[in-house]
Order: structure tokens, then sequence, then C-alpha cells
């Protein structure tokens, strides 16, 4: 594969990576006049990087209609003020159809979710990963990795097979692991996303991550910018006291290995009146009585 030219695309991955959630109506359809909303929102608030199809926006619990309708309305929402980094994945030929429909209606990359596939050998996951990276040359792609087992080495394999490939969001909550891990796929070759928000972000950007995906974002873009403004400027005091100030909310999303990892997020859009608080299974809505106490956590946030 000859390299295409996606320097654009590398540096909006270098930045807050937005996940918008993807509101439901009272009759558990797409609630498309609010999703329309937020995203306005996130754009008006700063934000250049969305990835539609996200964990936040309930992938795994959207039809593939669904999917692809939340592709086309965050592409056309966002015009020219954002990238777009779509979320595929699922088998091959569904990830490769999801990532030529991306294409076609004009995203420039995608994000691949972690294969859900049991049994995944080091070299299976370079042939899953290839598959989807030639068949859209054009798109620049980015390795959504949550294994522990994954070796650097073997996404320097698929990097040098797919020069497409261009980045890696990381979600292993090990910032060692991390380091190491970067350093051995290749610490220049690749745009490094801290795949577990602004509560891991200061230590994966000490060990070499430029950019953060953030689902709190959708509640607070102000906040998330304002931490990634600090680690920029290598002022890691700064970006410390926006992790003490988000760290209550992140931990209730985090408990329970993310149990609730939308739910609070959606909680606190419906708290502010921006959406419903509706999920789909797995997930499941708060009970009525730790509400309150999200809607206290953001209240006094520059929202």
């Amino acid at each position: 594969m000859s390299s295409p030219d996606l320097t654009s695309s590398r540096d909006a991955l270098a930045d807050v990576v937005a996940i918008p959630v993807t509101p439901f109506t009272a009759d558990d359809t797409l609630d498309t006049q609010a999703h329309r909303a937020l995203l306005r929102r996130l754009l008006d608030g700063g934000v250049r990087t969305l990835t539609p199809n996200g964990n936040t926006g309930e992938y795994y619990a959207l039809s593939p209609d669904e999917r692809r309708e939340v592709t086309e309305l965050t592409v056309e929402e966002a015009g020219d003020r954002a990238e777009i980094l779509v979320g595929i994945g699922l088998d091959v030929p569904t990830a490769v159809a999801s990532a030529r429909h991306a294409r076609a209606v004009g995203a420039r990359m995608v994000m691949v979710h972690q294969p859900v596939h049991p049994y995944v050998s080091q070299a299976g996951w370079i042939d899953y990963h290839r598959a989807v990276a030639e068949a859209v040359p054009e798109l620049g792609v980015v390795p959504y990795i949550r294994d522990t087992r994954l070796r650097g080495e073997t996404l320097a394999a698929l990097g040098e097979l797919c020069p497409n490939v261009i980045g890696a969001k990381y979600a292993v909550p090990d910032a060692a692991r991390f380091a190491a891990f970067a350093r051995d796929a290749g610490l220049e070759r690749f745009v490094w996303v801290a795949g577990l928000a602004e509560l891991y972000a200061p230590a994966y950007f000490a060990g070499g991550a430029t950019g953060f995906t953030s689902g709190l974002v959708n509640v607070a873009p102000a906040v998330s910018l304002g931490m990634l403004e600090s680690l920029r400027a290598g002022d890691y005091a700064g970006a410390m006291k926006v992790w003490e100030q988000i760290r209550p909310f992140e931990e209730l999303r985090a408990a329970s290995r993310s149990a609730d990892n939308v739910t609070v997020v959606k909680e606190a859009l419906a708290s502010l009146g921006l959406c419903r608080r509706e999920l789909r299974p797995p997930s499941r809505e708060l009970p009525e009585e730790r509400r309150a106490a999200v809607a206290a956590l953001v209240a006094g946030w520059a929202i």
C-alpha cells in the first residue's frame, strides 16, 4: 500500500477526541433532534474531533441501520468544523462495510473496536485490522486497544503493512504498560490517544500520548479542553487541578468495571435538560437516589 496524506487526521487525534452519546426518545428510537443539538453544543464549545458509534454512544446497542444513521448525522452536522472518526467493528465483512460507508459519506477516519471474539491471536489481530485498512486505503485507521495481551511489536507489524494505520486508542489501565507498548510499537510512528479519558490522561501524556478520548466532554466541553490546554503546555499541576475536579464523576463511571460509564454521562445531560436519560441494555439508568448526586457533581463546573 502507498502512503496516503493523512496529516490532518493525525493532527485531529492529538486532541480531545469526543465520544458523543446517542440520545433516545421515550419510544426507544434515535432522538435525532437532541443528537444534533448535542453535536452542535460540542462544536460550539471548541471540540474538533468526534467519534460517532463509540462505546459512550452505545455502539453495541445500536442496530446496523442506526449506526449508519448516527454516522451520517454526525458527518452532516459537523461539516468542515470537525474531523470524524467513525467507530466500526464486529465481524470482518461488517467492519469493512461500515468503513466503506464512513468513506462514502465523507468521514476520513475509522476507529476499529477491539475484536469481540474470545479467541484472538497476535497474527489474527493483524489480519483483522489489515482487512479493514486495505479496504479503505484513503482513510486513517485507529485500532482500539483494550487487551493486555497485545504486544507493541504486533501494532508495529500492522503499521508496516498498512501505512494508513495512523494511531492507536490505548485503553489498558496501566500507564507503565502504555509507555512500554508505545515505544515497542513506535512512539513517533503512531498518534497515541489515551483511551481511558481524563482520569488517565495526565499519566498517559507523560508516557507519550498527545490526545485523549472523552465522554465527559458531552457534559462540559470547557473542562475537557482546559485539561488538554494544560497538558499541551506541560502544566501538569494545572491538568491535575482539572483531574481533581472531575475525579468523583469519572470514578462513578469507572466503578464496577465501568457498569455506569454511559449512564452517568446521560444522567448529567438529563440534569441539564439536554437529552433524556434512557439507555439500552446492557446499560441501565441510575436509581433515583443516585441521580441527585450526579447533578450535584456537575453543578459547579464551567458548563
